[in-house]
């Protein structure tokens, strides 16, 4: 991506998500229920298809590719709007969904 336009794109937390009986049956004990980090409605700039500051890692190891994708000018295959991704965490104990948007 070095001699191509990089777009910054914004990563919105949109839904942190609660799977309880999933949750009762596998997590080790003391784990929250719900993800720790972060809030619903919380943005974060990803710039050159970077991490952003203070953003989960693991939730950037299951997003990355698609932030790569938009900041490349390209387009979700599964979003109506244009410069939109919507994705998940890759945590299935505590999943949270976010709002990719190439600025």
């Amino acid at each position: 991506m070095d001699s191509e336009k990089c777009y910054d794109v914004k990563i919105t937390i949109l839904k942190k998500l609660k799977v309880e009986d999933i949750h009762r049956e596998y997590a080790k004990s003391k784990l929250p229920v719900v993800c720790a980090k972060g809030q619903e409605g919380d943005e974060f700039i990803s710039k050159n298809c970077q991490i952003s500051d203070k953003f989960c890692q693991g939730a950037w190891e299951g997003l990355k590719s698609k932030v790569a994708l938009l900041a490349s000018g390209d387009n979700s295959p599964y979003t109506r709007q244009d410069g939109i991704g919507i994705h998940s965490c890759n945590d299935g104990l505590h999943p949270v969904i976010f709002k990719l948007e190439r600025l």
